[in-house]
């Protein structure tokens, strides 16, 4: 059975964030908010349950492994599920799990853009580094349309799409991005007609963007903010989404106004959710709107049938 799982559901630092008091946060560790903690951004996709692409690898990636334990199988005195890594940007939010991935006889495979490969290298060496361990073996990430070659995956089909985002501050090209910095994810399965299309990175829905939502049964799409201003309103930082590279949920061209858009059929979920979110609020207005739209928040442990 094909399977697409949410290992971890939040944005950059998780819910709550270590050093974090702002409402959602405290609220969360005093016990008296309705909301669910969640670690960052990470999922998983199998066609058999047994060998797994990682896509993006947290910095709670081993937190993550020991709460799945379809990726520990234990074929072996020592054992892996995850078959590959694949990252969607060179965020640290999304690439320091290589670290804790580093104890391999083999290089680990890891499928991402000649972009997101550069960053890495001359941003924070992590190439150079892992070299002293197991090490990686990059492979590519078409952007052609072409699905990654993965034997692993069986039937399932995955393809690259760039979005309009921001690579990360360390990157030479924060502020003017470029073609491969960040990707969204076309997932197919062909003998179930099963399609997902997975964005957790996404500053603006152009053409080919919308065309993949309305082309997929599941879409898990940014839902880092509410507002465009939301982590100045609390502040919490100068920077308006925009500036971070996320299109938030509310206004005229939000997420939501995008997301109404789509048949009643199609599975609409939030990811990548930041700590600063009034959505996290399960007894919020801002959560009342989203299921009044149909769109659910994802959670940590999330398993989608492809």
């Amino acid at each position: 059975m094909a399977v697409f799982k949410v290992l971890g559901s939040a944005a950059g630092g998780g819910f709550p964030q270590w050093n974090c008091n702002c409402p959602n946060c405290a609220g969360l560790r005093a016990g008296g908010l309705r909301a669910a903690p969640r670690t960052q951004s990470s999922v998983a996709l199998s066609a058999d349950g047994q060998d797994w692409l990682l896509i993006n690898a947290s910095p709670e990636v081993l937190q993550q492994i020991r709460q799945t334990p379809a990726l520990q199988p234990a074929r072996a005195l020592r054992d892996s599920g995850v078959a590959a890594v694949l990252l969607i940007d060179a965020q640290i939010d999304h690439t320091a799990g290589l670290l804790m991935l580093r104890e391999r006889a083999t290089p680990l495979p890891l499928y991402a853009t000649p972009e997101v490969l550069g960053d890495l290298e001359q941003g924070l060496g992590l190439p150079r580094l892992l070299g002293h361990y197991g090490g990686l073996a990059p492979r590519a990430l078409p952007l052609d349309g072409g699905a990654i070659d993965a034997p692993f995956l069986g039937p399932l089909q995955v393809q690259a799409l760039p979005l309009h985002s921001q690579p990360p501050p360390f990157s030479p090209y924060r502020g003017r991005p470029r073609r491969g910095d960040t990707v969204g994810l076309k997932i197919h399965n062909p003998q179930t007609g099963r399609k997902l299309f997975y964005a957790p990175g996404l500053g603006r829905i152009d053409a080919p963007v919308w065309a993949a939502m309305q082309w997929a049964d599941t879409v898990l799409v940014d839902g880092t903010f509410w507002s465009e201003t939301e982590m100045i309103d609390l502040g919490l930082s100068g920077k308006r989404a925009a500036e971070m590279g996320h299109l938030p949920q509310s206004g005229a061209e939000g997420m939501l106004h995008w997301l109404r858009q789509l048949p009643p059929s199609t599975g609409k979920w939030l990811i990548h959710i930041n700590n600063s979110n009034p959505v996290l609020r399960e007894d919020s207005a801002e959560h009342a709107e989203l299921r009044a739209a149909g769109v659910a928040l994802a959670y940590d442990g999330l398993e989608i049938v492809l």
